[in-house]
């Protein structure tokens, strides 16, 4: 039998009961820092980012339900997807099964609940630490009140140790940064306070010095926490450090805001050049130059997609390459809708125990139409950011932060994920340098290596330009979408006084690319050869590039008719594709084996189950390219 011990019957310390009263299927709960859950002393895998938002949010208030729509706002910053309620039910069930093994299929379970239109988590006091928290939190202010400020500053200090970082620190920055999530770490700001106004006034100054000093880290412009942190460190005898801290937020108002500090925080600096304030019992030392940072491990890949399939030859490059001692870095490239991300996600997820110290994510858009790709500085302070490095303490300029980044990672055994690249010399500063790293990177573009652009077309060349004559020999499908011929038409730029190139003709279901014109074409009038290229159509390859000389690369190519066909099976089920096997090979033949808009030609299939494959296939006929359908559904990668 486990013997439960709340906060008012422990030892008022915020240490919770003895060791020797846990039993090895005792849960602990603890968000006041990096969200974790520990069985007898075991910390146990929360599984996807989206499962440990969720069970964050349900900490946050043990005991009272959340509904529906809240969850969904808290999981989803953006607008969420229709099957967002659906989603939510299987994180429910994935966490029900992690914290009660051994429970059936389906069952409820005993500790998080449904109710009406939402979920609660069952916690007792004693396995919270934000429960524990606000209890010593309420006898520290009971005490204040009753002029007792020794036993308050107790009671808040054993409050503050429960406090281990940012609330809920690993969960993606977009989930912290929601209202539920800043109104805990408020929380935990104004028992910092409180615990400085109790101690001031008895003379213990020195018990709450470290814990305001945190307090200050996270909010460098909170002036009522300066204040006290002024006050407290003249307390101690740093009066030098209190009038550097005030000196410190003057500055940071006056740059960041255009204000001067407010009457409460001028009156603290005016005690301390007055020497009013009333010494602690103790004197402290000197805060040391950089404090002690607790380590934080991300966790930021996003889900793996459930239906993945084939891809076994790259999955066993990528593992090749990872045991390979001089890989640092690996460029996945290829077309839009090829399925980089995917495979870089899945491939992630499967070597994930082979990276202890963290995953991290970064999206630097480098293919969006509609916004900037990421800045290489901005990438830094985000990477740096999930790495646990405090906003204030990060210096300025790419190299400095570059530098920064590496020595943070040195001796960690850290996956970075950057996808969507599009400029090598972006990448540099994003790249580790530590032996335990591994970096996997995704572009459209190869990235590696350059090569001198082509001569100027002049607009009596008969010829195609040379980026549109095919000299690849690998067999393509009878229907290549039209959109990359648009795309590369739209990057032939002629020269001052040509002629613009015609327009693309309207797209049709059976479009076909131009076939390539002979170099000397009959003629009836002139049957002499053209000139030779001018000089400046030079495509010799340029020097390597030494911002790109240490990535490995990984070409996509499409995928194989088997796998393909597998694909189709694994989302629409092989009992479909078995009874029409010839409209499922049409479906295959017209997308192109491409397996975003495979994937997308199975999500109508599957919405309407009725629907033969026959005429889905008739219907793909009148479309010239397949992935214009992706459009509304975001960015094809």
């Amino acid at each position: 039998m486990r013997v439960r011990a709340g906060v008012d019957g422990g030892r008022g310390d915020g240490r919770g009961p003895e060791h020797g009263d846990a039993r090895d299927d005792v849960l602990r709960f603890e968000v006041l820092g990096p969200l974790r859950v520990l069985r007898g002393g075991a910390e146990l895998d929360l599984g996807f980012p989206q499962a440990r938002a969720l069970l964050g949010l349900l900490l946050l208030r043990p005991g009272r339900p959340v509904g529906m729509s809240g969850i969904i706002d808290v999981l989803w910053p953006g607008p969420p997807p229709a099957c967002a309620p659906n989603a939510v039910r299987r994180h429910v069930g994935a966490l029900r099964r992690l914290l009660e093994p051994g429970l059936p299929p389906r069952a409820p379970g005993r500790r998080l609940l449904g109710r009406t239109g939402g979920y609660l988590l069952e916690a007792g006091a004693d396995e919270v630490d934000v429960l524990r928290f606000r209890a010593l939190t309420r006898r520290g202010m009971r005490a204040a009140a009753t002029a007792r400020p020794e036993q308050a500053v107790r009671h808040f200090t054993g409050a503050l140790r429960l406090w281990r970082g940012p609330v809920a620190g690993g969960l993606p920055e977009p989930v912290r940064a929601h209202p539920r999530f800043a109104a805990v770490g408020r929380e935990v700001l104004r028992t910092a306070q409180m615990a400085a106004d109790a101690a001031l006034l008895c003379g213990r100054a020195d018990q709450v010095l470290p814990s305001l000093r945190r307090a200050v880290a996270m909010d460098p412009l909170a002036e009522p926490l300066v204040a006290r942190l002024v006050l407290a460190l003249a307390a101690c005898g740093l009066q030098a450090e209190a009038l550097a801290a005030y000196e410190a937020v003057r500055a940071g108002l006056a740059a960041r805001l255009g204000v001067a500090p407010g009457a409460e925080l001028a009156a603290a600096h005016a005690r301390v050049l007055r020497q009013q304030v009333r010494p602690a019992r103790r004197r402290v030392p000197a805060a040391p130059a950089e404090p002690v940072r607790p380590f934080v491990r991300p966790d930021q890949l996003p889900p793996g997609l459930p239906v993945f399939t084939g891809r076994e030859t790259e999955l066993a490059a990528l593992d090749a390459l990872f045991e390979e001692d001089s890989t640092r870095a690996v460029l996945i490239s290829g077309p839009a809708g090829i399925g980089k991300t995917t495979l870089a996600v899945h491939w992630a997820h499967r070597a994930a125990d082979r990276f202890p110290d963290g995953r991290l994510h970064l999206e630097l858009g480098g293919s969006a139409a509609r916004r900037a790709t990421l800045d290489p500085a901005e990438a830094l302070r985000r990477l740096l950011a999930a790495l646990g490095v405090p906003a204030r303490t990060m210096p300025t300029g790419v190299p400095a932060l570059a530098a920064r980044y590496r020595e943070v990672l040195s001796d960690r055994r850290a996956l970075v994920l950057l996808d969507d690249a599009a400029c090598a010399s972006r990448l540099r500063p994003l790249l580790p340098a530590a032996p335990g790293c591994l970096t996997l990177i995704t572009s459209r573009s190869p990235l590696l290596p350059r090569t001198r652009p082509p001569a100027t077309l002049q607009p009596t060349d008969p010829r195609p330009h040379p980026v549109l004559l095919r000299t690849d020999p690998r067999p393509r499908s009878p229907h290549p979408p039209t959109a990359d011929v648009r795309r590369l038409s739209r990057d032939l730029r002629p020269t001052p006084g040509t002629r613009p190139l015609p327009p693309d003709p309207p797209a049709t279901a059976n479009a076909r690319l131009p076939a390539p014109l002979p170099r000397n074409p009959p003629s009836t009038t002139d049957t002499r050869p053209l000139p030779p290229d001018p000089p400046t159509a030079d495509v010799r390859p340029l020097p390597p590039d030494p911002s790109t000389a240490d990535i490995r690369p990984l070409p996509l190519d499409l995928p194989t008719v088997a796998d393909a066909r597998a694909l189709l099976a694994r989302r629409i089920g092989a009992a479909r594709v078995a009874a029409e096997p010839a409209a499922a090979e049409e479906i295959i033949q017209r997308c192109g084996r491409l397996p975003l808009a495979l994937a997308l030609v199975a999500a109508r299939a599957v919405s309407r189950p009725e629907f033969p494959l026959g005429a889905l296939a008739a219907d793909l006929a009148d479309l010239a390219d397949p992935v214009q359908e992706a459009e509304p559904f975001g960015r094809a990668r």
